[in-house]
């Protein structure tokens, strides 16, 4: 990376390693369903809020009905809705997808000039060993933009994920201060999650936020670490058992829901 774009990963490369070779697989995932089952359109499940917290007190996902986006950090769990706005999600609510840890970044890194979202994740990938382990990402600062989306709430009978987000609305963000949550996941991932980078977004008052397209820092604060465990809870109600989990074109599905 060039250091004009405000990176400067070269000095932080060795200590970064160092930092991972300590830290690297502490912490563990903890998933609810698959993005397959997401994707075929089982929006509903079991796990309240209360309980997911138990398992993980950072993360992203969505809530029954895909009523929004789900983005927890700090222990705080907040509800990014469809029409741009944000609130704090009740404990009661539940989720028929969402991923979470305990956050134990192992690198830090400060940005003191913009870089764009594919350069910080460049700088993130230069600094992890392998491509086959998880990362948590998560940002803190100024954005000059943040543009994302929100699919709105869905009602039975559910239609695919694809057919639901034809109607999503997107939201620009400018100059504003606000919190990125984020997990970096290996390719053979896709289908039971996310492959590559998944991001969520709120701002800083907790007004708006949802699900990240594409941003810029301006300057602000990286963290993340690698993760080497997976915990995955599958759900055992009708509508999973009987979803299509490995359709042929679940790859281009996921991207295209995902942006």
């Amino acid at each position: 990376m060039n250091e004009k774009h405000g990176c400067s990963c070269a000095r932080h490369l060795a200590q970064g390693f160092a930092r991972q070779s300590i830290n690297a697989g502490e912490g563990e995932i903890y998933q609810i369903s698959l993005m397959s089952a997401l994707i075929d359109g089982v929006y509903e499940g079991e796990t309240t809020i209360a309980e997911l917290l138990k398992h993980g007190n950072f993360g992203l996902g969505t809530f029954n009905h895909l009523d929004g986006e789900l983005i927890a950090f700090d222990r705080e769990i907040h509800q990014l809705r469809a029409d741009g706005s944000a609130r704090p999600a009740g404990l009661q609510q539940k989720t028929p997808f969402a991923v979470v840890t305990f956050f134990q970044p192992s690198v830090s890194q400060q940005f003191d000039r913009p870089i764009t979202k594919a350069q910080l994740h460049q700088c993130i990938d230069e600094q992890v060993a392998s491509p086959n382990l998880f990362c948590a990402v998560r940002v803190d600062g100024e954005f000059s933009h943040v543009e994302t989306r929100t699919v709105p709430r869905q009602e039975r009978p559910y239609r695919p994920m694809l057919e639901a987000i034809e109607e999503q609305p997107t939201f620009s963000f400018h100059q504003r201060r606000g919190t990125l949550v984020g997990f970096r996941s290996p390719d053979y991932m896709q289908g039971i999650g996310v492959a590559g980078y998944h991001e969520h977004f709120v701002t800083d008052d907790r007004s708006g936020g949802g699900h990240v397209l594409d941003y810029q820092l301006d300057h602000g604060h990286l963290q993340f670490g690698v993760i080497t465990r997976l915990n995955l809870q599958l759900p055992h109600d009708a509508d999973f058992l009987r979803a299509n989990l490995c359709p042929e074109d679940l790859d281009r599905a996921i991207r295209s829901a995902e942006g």
